[in-house]
């Protein structure tokens, strides 16, 4: 495993997640010299979900739920 894989892990709520189960990547708290184009990471899958550029994991805070379209 190299060094990049460690990034950080941003923890999110429910009210961040936008449509399908996404978030946006750059997240607003990230400096500005870190942007890179904006992505949507899936965090619907256990684990949550990497962004392919900054290798940043977005993942859902314990306790939180995902309202479901069911």
């Amino acid at each position: 495993m190299s060094a990049q894989e460690n990034k950080s892990v941003v923890e999110v709520t429910a009210k961040d997640v936008q449509g399908g189960g996404v978030v946006a990547c750059p997240n607003p708290a990230m400096p500005l010299w870190s942007n890179h184009p904006r992505v949507f990471v899936d965090i619907t899958h256990e684990g949550g979900g990497k962004c392919p550029y900054c290798g940043t994991v977005y993942k859902l805070k314990a306790g939180e739920q995902l309202h479901s379209a069911h």
